[in-house]
């Protein structure tokens, strides 16, 4: 079972299901962590009580403290998993009730982090989010949409994160709405050029 089903799985037993996206990398400073959701706009920081609170549709995730330790929100076995795989970190426990993980970012790789801080954003997002999240990460080039293969993977995977999986959907963004997608650069952007001039639509 996925991190994002048994997640679900697990608000649909407490009744707490939302009725209803890939980023890469993650926290190697505290200003990165909100780029572990997909959609950006998704996400939000704030500052709370001395730290950074890092929320998606105003359901809390992730925070950074004041003194720099990181805290995911986790399922217990997701947790459990992250407290053996990291010496330096420990349960979070709120209240006596195991809550997820805490570790200090001085003490880990911040890519490391990328799977349990990706798992607990999946936890706390909308389904729908959710699971438009999984497709995208798994996006193939030239399998999603009509976007060239050329464009090649993580740009393809941001395009389907984002909604423009087609050409005609592209058209629609300027080559700064475009740029200002993860990891679509110059190169992809000149490349979906020809297929839109093709197509007599107006290109990026």
């Amino acid at each position: 079972m996925s991190c994002v089903d048994g997640a679900h799985a697990a608000r649909a037993h407490t009744g707490r299901m939302s009725a209803g996206t890939s980023g890469t990398g993650f926290m190697t400073t505290p200003s990165q962590l909100g780029t572990a959701a997909p959609a950006p706009p998704e996400t939000e920081g704030s500052a709370r009580f001395g730290m950074v609170a890092f929320s998606v549709r105003g359901r809390d995730f992730a925070s950074v403290t004041g003194d720099g330790r990181v805290l995911l929100r986790l399922p217990d076995a997701e947790a459990g998993t992250a407290v053996s795989a990291h010496p330096g970190g420990e349960w979070w426990v709120r209240a006596g009730t195991p809550v997820g993980f805490g570790v200090p970012l001085a003490d880990v790789n911040g890519k490391d982090l990328n799977a349990p801080a990706r798992c607990a954003w999946l936890l706390r997002t909308p389904q729908r989010l959710a699971v438009s999240a999984e497709a995208a990460a798994s996006a193939v080039p030239g399998e999603v949409g009509d976007p060239p293969r050329a464009i090649g993977a993580p740009e393809t995977r941001a395009l389907a994160g984002e909604g423009p999986t087609t050409l005609e959907r592209v058209a629609a963004f300027t080559e700064a709405g475009l740029g200002a997608l993860h990891v679509v650069g110059p190169k992809a952007v000149r490349i979906l050029r020809e297929p839109l001039a093709e197509r007599g639509l107006s290109p990026p």
